[in-house]
């Protein structure tokens, strides 16, 4: 079991950033999981996984309703009071001991080597601001699963951005298009080359989705990110 754990406000490497405003955690802590990770989830209980790893799990959205069906979570944000909110909500929702939340970046996870059923990235690798950080990010995320282990990835496509979109200079996936500080949108076959130097396969179980899509005729606005939402797993 894991020991339930209270993060401190003090000390908040977020503050002052829309990451750590009370209106942003309100709407994270409201916000309803994502179905295809619950439906992913759910698969993977079936064949045995029962440990979670959850990277930038904000106020809990996914973390909180994963333990309240059985599942032992381990939550990892850089708010601490995302992180404050996300233990709060599972006192009240979720059973003693089935959550842990501390504070941690995306790439320097506070996980044993091959300890999880489940990793998601959800929302997250996309906020990496150069490569470099993207693929420190993956690595220990795939440090983390075992062999065979789910990997769930929600992050943004390159098609949210005009097809004349200028990466930030010596970057090949990193730009300031849409909120004029940097983060990463891939390619699919980017990001499929991505996770295969990390050691991980996209599962063909799962199609590699790809939401918010223009369509045909239509002009890229910047303002609603096109997503790509895969699983993957660890070789």
């Amino acid at each position: 079991m894991m020991k339930r754990s209270e993060p401190s406000a003090s000390d908040d490497p977020l503050a002052g950033s829309s990451w750590s405003e009370p209106g942003t955690i309100a709407g994270f802590a409201r916000s309803a999981p994502n179905a295809t990770l619950m439906r992913v989830a759910e698969a993977e209980w079936q064949a045995g996984a029962r440990i979670a790893l959850d990277i930038g799990c904000g106020a809990g959205r996914n973390a909180v309703p994963l333990a309240q069906v059985g599942w032992t979570v381990l939550g990892c944000d850089l708010s601490r009071p995302m992180l404050a909110a996300a233990a709060t909500r599972a006192m009240g929702e979720a059973p003693v001991g089935h959550t842990a939340f501390v504070l941690a970046p995306m790439d320097a996870l506070p996980a044993a080597d091959g300890r999880f059923d489940l990793v998601i990235a959800h929302g997250i690798w996309n906020l990496a601001t150069s490569a470099r950080e993207f693929r420190r990010a993956v690595h220990a995320a795939a440090r983390a699963a075992r062999t065979g282990a789910a990997l769930f990835v929600f992050t943004f496509s390159r098609n949210t951005l005009r097809a004349d979109a200028v990466p930030v200079a010596g970057e090949p996936f990193v730009y300031t298009a849409i909120s004029g500080v940097p983060q990463s949108f891939l390619t699919a076959e980017e990001l499929i080359s991505e996770l295969a130097r990390a050691g991980l396969s996209l599962d063909p179980r799962y199609p590699l989705t790809e939401h918010n899509l223009p369509r045909p005729g239509m002009l890229t606005s910047n303002q609603t990110p096109v997503i790509y939402e895969g699983v993957f797993r660890s070789r």
